[in-house]
């Protein structure tokens, strides 16, 4: 499965476990819950079938506080890049990271790690 190469291959992650998951012919569902090196932890939400995918990426610092979450939900039509955006504080964003590998890339490149 391709989650496990985003999972090996990234330096900012110290573990991970799957608190949900499930296959079909067609799809999946899993929940993932990934602790990394900086101690903030990313929970992972992703559905995917042949008509469509839905994610969550919640990032929180140690003491659970949002720093992001990305995500598809069918809301803020006004962002550019509707529906994929992205919460930071108080605001709503428009995102380019729509998977779990450019998720952490963003981490690792932008943020704490």
């Amino acid at each position: 499965m391709e989650i496990f190469k985003s999972l090996n291959s990234s330096d900012a992650i110290e573990g991970f476990e799957f608190l949900d998951y499930k296959k079909w012919k067609d799809g999946y569902y899993f929940k993932l819950r990934i602790t990394l090196k900086d101690n903030t932890v990313l929970f992972v939400k992703e559905y995917a079938d042949e008509a469509e995918r839905n994610y969550s990426f919640h990032w929180q610092d140690a003491e659970n506080k949002l720093i992001i979450r990305w995500d598809n939900a069918s809301h803020h039509r006004h962002i550019e890049t509707y529906p994929h955006h992205k919460h930071i504080g108080g605001t709503v964003r428009e995102s380019f990271e729509i998977s779990l590998n450019e998720v952490l890339s963003y981490i690792e490149q932008h943020e704490r790690i």
